[in-house]
């Protein structure tokens, strides 16, 4: 439950920059969750906020044996933090060099 604030709507962050669209040049889950986690945090911040005031993550991983990997990296960010969370297994993501994609909401206190 929430009360007053401002909600951030992140659609889907993938391992590419925010500035141009190039994608990072790595298929290491490891390093492509690090580049969504930066996007992440780098936009609430734009808004006002901070990685603390995330509320829900969603997390599209397109092999399973990637999660542990994804999932440690993404606390990483998240110490201390707990948003809701859903992890799904798609058979692909938009881009096929693409292993990780994670949607986000923040609630940034009034």
């Amino acid at each position: 439950v929430t009360e007053g604030g401002k909600v951030v709507w992140l659609r889907g962050q993938c391992p590419q920059n925010l500035d141009d669209g190039v994608n990072i040049d790595s298929n290491d889950p490891v390093e492509q969750t690090h580049k969504v986690m930066k996007n992440i945090a780098q936009l609430i911040n734009e808004a006002g906020g901070e990685i603390k005031h995330l509320v829900k993550l969603v997390v599209y991983i397109t092999d399973i044996k990637n999660r542990e990997a994804v999932y440690k990296t993404i606390g990483q960010y998240t110490k201390g933090v707990y948003p809701v969370s859903t992890g799904l297994v798609v058979n692909s993501l938009a881009r096929p060099e693409w292993l990780v994609e994670v949607d986000a909401i923040a609630v940034i206190p009034s």
